[in-house]
């Protein structure tokens, strides 16, 4: 019988036996995905948010401050895309929803590895 294996979920957390907390199967994916598209990697504009790993991240924060359109929700779906396919390369991605509600953007974000499916929700607020 084989064990699935465990890692720390990200962010990091407690769990009720006082050390970080631990998954496996769609837990650990989602925590891997909500990592990279949450963490600022290295722009033109900033120096991204790991100083020992500048580039780690999605960039999603480039799209504060723009014009919520059909524009911005396509920006989204790039950044998520590449970020993913660059920093987490055995996951499939199905679908990215972008949702638009005046100040917010929700990225419902579903991905597949071999043997777990997950979905996602990023929100950003402008």
């Amino acid at each position: 019988m084989s064990r699935a294996p465990q890692n720390l979920l990200v962010p990091f957390r407690r769990d009720r036996k006082r050390d970080f907390a631990t998954g496996t199967g769609a837990e650990l994916l989602a925590s891997k995905v909500r990592q990279v598209l949450l963490t600022e990697g290295a722009t033109p504009h900033s120096t991204g948010e790991l100083p020992w790993r500048t580039s780690f991240g999605a960039g999603l924060s480039r799209l504060r401050h723009q014009s919520n359109n059909a524009v911005l929700a396509e920006l989204a779906r790039v950044y998520v895309r590449d970020a993913l396919a660059r920093w987490l390369p055995g996951v499939q991605l199905v679908q990215v929803r972008v949702e638009q509600d005046a100040a917010t953007l929700t990225l419902r974000i579903h991905v597949r590895t071999h043997s777990t499916d997950v979905a996602v929700d990023v929100t950003h607020h402008w």
